[in-house]
């Protein structure tokens, strides 16, 4: 059994991880294991570089608490601000001993009503529960769940990143 550290405690997160794991290797078990590592980043990254950032301190931090693991996960959301409109996307590191992976999701903009409140220092996930009135929707189907009326998930919208991120290690030769 493979042991796997996510740098964070939210079960999104912990199970976008560990469904990546399965689905690109169908014959290996895994166990998974959530521990909380900040970002070093805003609450609230924006921009490519600054969320890369966060998913990179992550994944670094999380080898450096639980050493003894074989994977180590790094996920981080942002968004990208242009011209007035806001797009979410998230990053994804995967680090072994010998290597590291990295994926990055599809993208979405948001609506204004949302862009507003996170351009007045909300994270998004706060202003998602302001503008729709729910708690807590970043541990659940997040903004994209929420937009999409659960088709697209959080958990779904992380999962094939985490699985782009898995490249170098289904294919190491190549990398």
């Amino acid at each position: 059994m493979k042991k796997i550290i996510v740098a964070s405690k939210n079960p999104v997160k912990i199970q976008a991880a560990l469904n990546g794991f399965q689905e690109m290797f169908p014959n290996e078990t895994f166990e998974v294991e959530g521990i909380n590592i900040p970002s070093g980043v805003n609450d609230q990254p924006i921009g490519n570089e600054e969320t890369f950032t966060g998913a990179h301190n992550r994944v670094k931090g999380a080898k450096l608490a639980q050493p003894n693991a074989d994977y180590w996960v790094g996920i981080e959301g942002g968004n990208i601000s242009e011209n007035g409109e806001m797009e979410v996307m998230a990053w994804i590191i995967v680090l072994s001993d010998t290597q590291m992976g990295k994926g990055r999701t599809a993208g979405f903009f948001l609506p204004p009503q949302i862009v507003n409140l996170v351009n007045e220092g909300h994270e998004l996930g706060h202003a998602n529960d302001m503008v729709f009135g729910v708690d807590n929707s970043k541990q659940s189907g997040g903004a994209s769940g929420l937009l999409t009326d659960k088709i697209v998930t959080r958990l779904r919208f992380y999962t094939p990143a985490v699985i782009l991120a898995l490249i170098p290690f289904k294919k190491p030769e190549l990398f």
